[in-house]
């Protein structure tokens, strides 16, 4: 930790030394116009404030709209402002308690004052269906009331496209991840193409547009989007961050890199450092930048305790370390992971974001040829399991379910019950491809179709394994692991055109300074090219 310590003013260098855009000259977060009844002089910081919530600049979102209401106190929408940020990020739902808490107060707050006109008044009330009954009602239900109070709204008003945007998110926030059609974030993104024509310089329409996209079919959709909002946006790390959703989705990695250091150097906070983080790692690893992944590495565990109000900094605390172990193959490395900070950390609050490192330590015990210690991990990944079905958190037991399956898949192998281990692992595939990688993060941590390839190559069935290899990168494209894997299983195959094709695009991917074995063998087969 001291170690860490010493070296994280460096690290943040290595990130990308940009100056924060909050401390730029001249703040520009992008165009946002949402006429309201309130005194004329706090239009602006109004306005200001809205952009700085559709970048997911909370805390600076919720002191902007407090000043407006601190300077017109019978401002009622600058208390539904302060509402709207205690939801937090809608793609990372259910609130925290503490949000829900803060969303009420300042909803009744809103009411208290009495908005200055029906439409005001309608936008109170829209969001008030979110909160009503929380402490009884599901959260879904609640978001789904919310979505249809939008859609009214929207209707009500078409002239007002902050209510067509609000909705549009809104949509994004309860499609399912068991809907491969993604036909609620269609909807969402046909509304919001119809205003980005008309706004190119708005926050909202490209921040929620990449989000709309992020999935692989449909991904390329979501390049002009990803390709404008960092430029729209610059002063809020999260604008700088969210191309790289794109990126990830598309295999462009140097892109990823340069959205990630910028947004990790800008944040003013551990969520959007840590996010940021996250994929900015497992873009290196993508590359074979191992000295720069072990850096971010290096970095999150120099942050010491962050501050804990979400799951998405719990899981960026697990993912980075079972990233680096598990992209590089390091298998005795990922059985040796411990929780960070396990002493002070309340990982109790988040088994989601557990299951992550035990995933990885459980993988890695099997692939090391350690069943009774994977044994052990399949125990805690059950229990993790359970613990998400009880909290009613069906996407998030169902992937815990995933990497169950999968640890107990190579377990069966590492007990040398090869073709059990097949059929277990197949199953998990097929189960992980009915359903989406969740928001938060830039994919598996391992995708079960890829390991589920591997697992095949080391048997000697080779065709079998590059097929399925072929059918993963449809949907990770240009993995190092899928590729390096790919290749080895086409030559053995007896393909060697293809292999040869593979271990090109391995090279053309690999960063300069990539030591992995894979680069090399593939430069030996392509004649040192």
């Amino acid at each position: 930790m001291d170690r860490a310590r010493m070296l994280f003013p460096v690290a943040l260098v290595l990130l990308g030394a940009l100056v924060a855009p909050s401390a730029a000259a001249h703040e520009k977060l992008g165009t946002v116009s949402f006429p309201i009844s309130c005194r004329a002089e706090v239009q602006a910081e109004f306005d200001r404030a809205v952009a700085l919530l559709h970048s997911f600049a909370f805390q600076e979102s919720t002191r902007a709209f407090a000043a407006v209401a601190q300077r017109d106190p019978d401002c009622a929408m600058a208390h539904w402002g302060v509402a709207m940020n205690a939801l937090g990020n809608p793609f990372a739902w259910p609130p925290s308690p503490k949000g829900l808490a803060d969303g009420r107060a300042a909803i009744a707050r809103a009411r208290a004052v009495a908005a200055g006109t029906a439409r005001e008044r309608d936008y109170v009330a829209a969001l008030e269906t979110f909160y009503r009954d929380a402490e009884t009602a599901d959260h879904r239900s609640r978001a789904v009331a919310y979505e249809r109070a939008m859609a009214a709204l929207a209707q009500r008003y078409p002239a007002d496209r902050e209510a067509a945007v609000f909705h549009a998110l809104a949509l994004n926030a309860i499609a399912l991840p068991s809907d491969k059609t993604y036909a609620k974030q269609l909807e969402a993104a046909a509304i919001l193409e119809r205003v980005f024509a008309e706004q190119l310089d708005h926050p909202g329409v490209a921040h929620y547009l990449i989000h709309s996209y992020d999935y692989p079919s449909i991904a390329e959709r979501g390049l002009p989007a990803a390709r404008r909002y960092a430029g729209i946006a610059p002063s809020a790390p999260h604008a700088l961050h969210m191309p790289s959703h794109i990126f990830t989705r598309r295999g462009f990695w140097e892109d990823s890199i340069a959205s990630n250091r910028a947004s990790a150097a800008a944040a003013a906070n551990d969520f959007d450092r840590l996010h940021a983080m996250d994929y900015l790692v497992y873009a290196h690893l993508q590359r074979g930048e191992d000295a720069d992944a072990v850096k971010v590495l290096e970095a999150m565990v120099a942050l010491g305790m962050p501050n804990v109000e979400h799951f998405v900094t719990a899981y960026a605390l697990a993912a980075i370390p079972a990233r680096y172990a598990l992209e590089r193959g390091r298998w005795e490395d990922a059985a040796r992971l411990t929780l960070p900070l396990a002493s002070s950390f309340p990982w109790a609050r988040f088994p989601q974001s557990e299951a992550i490192l035990v995933f990885a330590r459980g993988l890695g015990a099997a692939r090391a040829g350690d069943a009774a210690a994977a044994r052990r991990d399949l125990e805690r990944l059950a229990g993790l399991r359970d613990a998400l079905q009880t909290a009613q958190q069906a996407y998030w037991a169902e992937q815990v379910d995933i990497q169950h399956r999968i640890v107990a898949a190579w377990t069966a192998r590492a007990e040398g019950r090869l073709d059990e281990g097949v059929t277990a692992l197949r199953a998990a595939a097929e189960m992980e491809d009915a359903t989406t990688k969740h928001p938060v993060t830039p994919g598996p941590i391992v995708p079960a179709r890829e390991l589920l390839g591997e697992m095949l190559l080391e048997a000697g069935r080779a065709g079998e394994a590059l097929r399925e290899l072929e059918t993963s990168m449809r949907n990770e494209p240009n993995r190092f692991r899928g590729l390096a894997g790919a290749a080895r299983a086409a030559g053995l195959a007896g393909d060697g055109a293809r292999a040869r094709d593979y271990y090109a695009r391995l090279t053309a991917l690999a960063g300069d300074g990539t030591e992995r074995d894979d680069v090399r063998e593939a430069r030996r087969v392509l004649g040192g090219r």
